[in-house]
C-alpha cells in the first residue's frame, strides 16, 4: 500500500554529504517550504575537484547559518518541526559527520525524532517533489559524481538495486575527462555546454556491455579511451574540443539510456525516473524523453534545483521512511558507502 503522509507533518532535512551544505523544511513529504543550499563549487574549482578536508571545514562554518535560514524562510519554529532527517551516507565521512552532529543536537534539544537518510534514496525521491501524480512502483536511474544505479522503488517505498557501476560513476568520468581536456570543474555542466556546438559522431568511444546479460555499468574503459585520445591529440596538435565533448557525452548518455530502458522492460515497469546531479544534463533529459515515449513509458525528472545535492530531497525521503516505521537514535553513524535500501 502506498504511504500517505499527513499534510501538516513537517520535517527539517539536513544534507552535507559532499560539497553542498543544505537545509530544508518540507511539509507533507512533498511541499517544500524552504530549500537553502550553500555551495562550495568556487572553492574547489581551483583544485579540479572536491578536497574532503576543505569541504568538512566549510560545512562546519556553514551548517548552523544554513539551518537557521531554512527555518526562517519556512516561517517555522522548533515546536512546528515533527522530524529531523539527515543524510548519513554514502558520502565523504568528514562532511557527513558535520550534518549528522547538527541533526543529533537539534533532535536532542528539540526532543524530536531523528532519522538517517540514504543519499541515493534521497535523489530518487526528489522526483516526488513537484510531481503529485507520481507514486511507486517505479524504476529510477540515479546518476551523479559518485553513483550510477538503476533502482526499483516498490509500492511500500522499499528499494531494490537492479544495476550499478562496476567501476567509475558516470559523473566521475565527466569530471575527469573535463579536467584533463582543460574545461575545468565541475565537469558535467561544462561538457554539456561545450557539446552544444559539437558533432556527437565525430569520435568513436566504446560502450561496455557485460557478457552475463547484466545491466551493470562500466565507464572506466570509456574514460580511458577518452583520455588516450586527448593525449594523442595533444601530441599531434589536431583537436576539436566541442566535437570531443559532444562525442564523449553521447557515448555516456547512450549507455545510461539504453540500460535504463532495457531494465524497465525486463522488470515490467511502466514509469521511469531520472535522479542525481547528471539528471541535469540536457542530452540525457532529451534522450530519455524520446526513449521512454517510444517505449510507452511515463517519465519523471526533477526540477534542476532538485537534481544536485539539496536537503529538500532528504526531508522528503526521511518523511516517507519515518512513515514506513523507521526511526533512529543517537547511535546513528555516517557511512562512506551505503547501498539503497540498506540500513546499518
Amino acid at each position: 500500500m502506498s504511504i500517505v503522509i499527513p499534510e501538516n507533518f513537517t520535517c527539517l532535512g539536513i544534507e552535507s554529504s559532499c560539497d553542498e551544505t543544505a537545509a530544508a523544511v518540507v511539509r507533507g513529504g512533498r511541499n517544500v517550504l524552504s530549500n537553502i543550499i550553500s555551495s562550495q563549487i568556487d572553492i574547489h574549482r581551483k583544485y579540479g575537484g572536491v578536497v574532503p578536508e576543505i569541504a568538512s571545514r566549510k560545512h562546519v562554518e556553514s551548517i548552523l547559518p544554513v539551518i537557521d535560514s531554512a527555518m526562517k524562510e519556512a516561517g517555522c519554529e522548533e515546536d512546528q518541526i515533527d522530524l529531523v532527517a539527515v543524510t548519513h551516507g554514502p558520502g565523504l565521512i568528514g562532511a557527513l559527520l558535520v550534518g549528522l552532529c547538527a541533526a543529533k543536537g537539534l533532535a536532542s534539544v528539540w526532543k524530536k525524532p531523528l532519522i538517517g537518510v540514504n543519499h541515493i534514496e534521497g535523489h530518487i525521491l526528489a522526483n516526488l517533489i513537484g510531481n503529485p501524480g507520481l507514486e511507486p512502483p517505479f524504476l529510477s536511474l540515479v546518476v551523479s559524481g559518485g553513483h550510477s544505479h538503476i533502482v526499483i522503488v516498490r509500492e511500500d517505498h522499499s528499494f531494490e538495486t537492479v544495476a550499478k557501476t562496476r567501476d567509475d560513476a558516470a559523473g566521475e568520468a565527466f569530471d575527469k575527462v573535463a579536467r584533463e581536456s582543460g574545461l575545468g570543474y565541475p565537469g558535467g555542466p561544462l561538457i554539456d555546454k561545450a557539446s552544444l556546438s559539437g558533432d556527437p559522431d565525430a569520435y568513436s568511444f566504446p560502450r561496455t556491455r557485460f557478457a552475463d546479460s547484466s545491466l551493470d555499468f562500466s565507464f572506466s574503459g570509456l574514460k580511458t579511451a577518452a583520455l588516450n585520445h586527448l593525449n594523442r591529440a595533444k601530441m599531434l596538435g589536431v583537436f576539436d574540443l566541442n566535437d570531443f565533448a559532444a562525442s564523449f557525452q553521447n557515448a555516456v548518455v547512450s549507455v545510461l539510456v539504453d540500460h535504463t530502458i532495457e531494465a524497465a522492460k525486463r522488470y515490467g515497469m511502466d514509469t521511469v525516473c531520472v535522479a542525481g546531479g547528471v539528471a541535469a544534463n540536457t542530452l540525457l533529459r532529451s534522450r530519455m524523453a524520446s526513449a521512454t515515449k517510444k517505449s510507452g513509458f511515463r517519465l519523471y525528472v526533477p526540477e534542476m534545483i532538485y537534481c544536485t545535492d539539496n536537503a529538500a530531497m532528504t526531508a522528503c525521503a526521511g518523511s516517507y521512511s519515518f512513515f514506513r516505521g523507521n526511526k533512529d537514535d543517537m547511535s546513528l553513524n555516517a557511512y562512506s558507502s551505503l547501498a539503497p535500501g540498506v540500513k546499518r
